[in-house]
């Protein structure tokens, strides 16, 4: 680093027992107990750690260890050039569940979800652990983070951020980012959400997807988001060409339309489409014989941005989040744009990996 100002140098970064210095990028292995076999268990956390000074940013994935989608885009998160003209540090958690994404589960072999268990504790269940070791040596470190998930098991969301909206940094992040549709969503007890919070780190939620499914559209987007959020924390430079970007729209609300009966599923919508009130047909239920067909209309106006994707439904189970909006046009043309956008010939995070203009 010789001829860079003392005051603008980055501090070396220590995870465990090891310190990556300014202009270095090593994988930690932190150790999270073992297995049956005696084996160690570790969770891997790539730490890039820029030249110069800047924020601390988190991005994890696999909390709930069947939702891969962010592991992908993680993956392709770490090969893009520009990370080395970085500057602050990124800590890249792949699989912050590592026994839930050996077993291809969302919860820990005892049945918990992780993401209830935060900030942990040291005597503590496997998960308490596993959430201390993380709240210790990754949200203790970053000034910022972005939590990556997706639908759970059987079920699919539309892109969406999920975050504190009245916090300003938190809502700039999350404008930031630029996902069709954001979601002013409470802090849950135990989440990881909540207890970055309570350190007055800012956290963005990115929902999309579906669990144990790599979704293309999710994971550009993902990278997309990432990329344009370290922009926005002055982590990285701003694209030679920059288009004006269109703000995203805010949900005023969401709610879930429940089955009536249990039955057959036969759906007519999918995320993104645009619902009237007690006009578009969801779906119908039936029994397996189709004498008794139950219809589900939508109770709300607005926009699809989830779904249940297994046809066989149970008395109440959850089937189609819809999100309001004051203007549902503009939603929906939104939605529009950030899927062209993320379609277009030349696009870079694609599947190769490698953003080879440094842009867009």
């Amino acid at each position: 680093m010789a001829g860079l100002p003392r005051a603008r140098r980055n501090r070396p970064v220590t995870l465990g027992d090891t310190t990556v210095q300014p202009g270095e990028r090593r994988t930690v292995e932190l150790q999270v107990g073992s297995l049956y076999t005696d084996a160690p268990a570790h969770m891997p956390v790539q730490v890039v750690c820029g030249r110069q000074k800047g924020p601390v940013l988190f991005v994890s994935a696999a909390i709930h260890g069947d939702e891969i989608n962010g592991v992908e885009i993680i993956r392709r998160l770490l090969k893009a050039p520009a990370l080395r003209r970085m500057k602050g540090t990124l800590l890249a958690v792949p699989v912050v569940n590592m026994h839930g994404f050996i077993n291809q589960s969302r919860y820990l072999p005892d049945r918990r979800d992780l993401n209830r268990l935060f900030p942990g504790s040291r005597k503590g269940s496997l998960g308490a652990r596993v959430a201390r070791l993380f709240m210790r040596e990754i949200v203790h470190n970053s000034t910022h983070g972005i939590d990556l998930h997706t639908g759970s098991i059987h079920r699919s969301n539309l892109p969406q951020i999920r975050a504190n909206l009245d916090h300003r940094e938190t809502r700039e992040m999350a404008q930031a980012f630029g996902a069709p549709v954001i979601l002013n969503s409470a802090l849950r007890d135990g989440s990881l959400r909540e207890a970055a919070a309570e350190r007055q780190v800012p956290i963005l939620l990115y929902e999309a997807g579906e669990a144990l499914r790599f979704d293309e559209l999710s994971i550009r987007g993902g990278v997309h988001g990432i990329i344009e959020v370290m922009r926005y924390l002055g982590m990285l430079p701003a694209p030679p060409r920059q288009r004006r970007r269109k703000e995203p729209v805010m949900a005023r609300s969401a709610s879930w339309v429940r089955a009536p009966e249990s039955g057959i599923l036969r759906i007519f919508v999918r995320e993104g489409d645009r619902v009237t009130r007690d006009q578009t047909l969801l779906a119908i239920v039936s029994d397996p014989f189709g004498e008794r067909e139950t219809e589900i209309r939508a109770p709300v106006s607005g926009i699809v941005i989830g779904q249940l994707r297994l046809p066989l439904v149970n008395e109440g189970d959850a089937v189609f989040h819809i999100a309001q909006f004051h203007r549902t046009d503009i939603a929906v043309e939104r939605l529009e744009t950030f899927q062209e956008d993320l379609e277009a010939p030349g696009y870079p995070y694609t599947d190769g990996g490698t953003d080879r203009s440094e842009g867009p």
